[in-house]
């Protein structure tokens, strides 16, 4: 039923071709698509290592190895949903006001459309303008945020802007339900006892490595569907979210995380949710080795699809 689907490796061997992501036409079109998948190579932002500019090549380069049905959530994602990728977003190095100005110019087409943005970057203060384009057309929305820091601090070196500081940013601006948006997986080494203060105090409730531990992944999983409720829900996924034996190619890396495993398992514990965005970000190929970063990011990415063709499924099945 779908217009916009994958090539598959009877037409095209999976070696050849142009790169994308699950060999999705490349198109900018906004008619007849359920999502788009789009890079948003920035980086301009980072307080650490940079390189996260080069993440969307890396990830669509590795998801040529994925499948179009989804055993684990029963679905077939292109029987379902038609989807593009629609390239990379515009960003102008150096300028991170106006890369943001350009990034949210051009998906606010595509959320008023009802078309549903599967981003990759990238660093996380892409999430900043992303956020923006969503609330345009469907107001403020919830939040789950996977990561192993909460990014809510307010300034670097005196700048508002930087990948610490989206979703504080995005609090500020009334663009994020705070009350009802949940931060999974924050740990690693911090600067005072206080270090998710800022979070707390900004409406977030804050899941850490060690509490999820402690509660397990089928409570985590019943925490997150009672804070999102039925409000509109944006998922963003900081790579980092994951351990490092993992997922070492990342610009800020935290030991303790889930593995790829975990992380998969995590992401399709969110199946229903009422989404309207997801991004996944933070990945650095100068520091993957055999591309295992992107292969997990890859995935997640399929997961996301994965999760609206469900939508769309449970919907015809009502």
């Amino acid at each position: 039923m779908t217009e916009f689907k994958p090539i598959t490796p009877q037409q095209q061997p999976k070696f050849a071709g142009i790169k994308t992501f699950m060999r999705l036409p490349h198109s900018q079109t906004i008619q007849g698509i359920d999502f788009v998948v789009a890079g948003v190579p920035w980086d301009g932002a980072t307080s650490y290592r940079t390189g996260q500019r080069l993440g969307p090549d890396a990830i669509r380069k590795i998801s040529v190895t994925l499948r179009p049905y989804n055993l684990a959530l029963d679905v077939d994602i292109f029987e379902h949903c038609s989807g593009i990728d629609y390239g990379d977003l515009p960003v102008i190095a150096g300028y991170i006001e106006d890369t943001y100005a350009k990034i949210e110019a051009e998906l606010c087409p595509l959320v008023e459309a009802g078309i549903i943005p599967v981003l990759m970057g990238g660093d996380h203060s892409i999430t900043l303008p992303e956020l923006r384009a969503v609330a345009k057309t469907h107001g403020p929305v919830a939040l789950i945020h996977f990561d192993s820091h909460t990014d809510t601090n307010d300034q670097y070196f005196g700048k508002p802007y930087y990948h610490g500081s989206p979703f504080r940013r995005a609090v500020e601006e009334d663009i994020l339900l705070a009350e009802n948006s949940i931060q999974i997986g924050m740990r690693g080494s911090v600067y005072s006892k206080a270090a998710y203060a800022d979070s707390t105090a900004l409406g977030f409730k804050v899941i850490t490595m060690s509490a999820l531990r402690e509660v397990g992944p089928r409570k985590l999983m019943e925490i997150v569907r009672k804070r999102v409720g039925p409000h509109k829900v944006f998922v963003t996924f900081d790579i980092d979210v994951v351990d490092p034996a993992f997922a070492p190619g990342t610009g800020t890396p935290e030991v303790g995380g889930f593995t790829s495993a975990e992380a998969v398992d995590l992401v399709r514990g969110l199946r229903g949710l009422n989404f309207v965005g997801f991004d996944v970000v933070e990945v650095l190929p100068d520091k993957d080795p055999a591309e295992i970063t992107a292969l997990l990011a890859a995935n997640i990415v399929y997961e996301f699809l994965s999760l609206i063709a469900l939508n769309k499924k449970s919907k015809k099945n009502v």
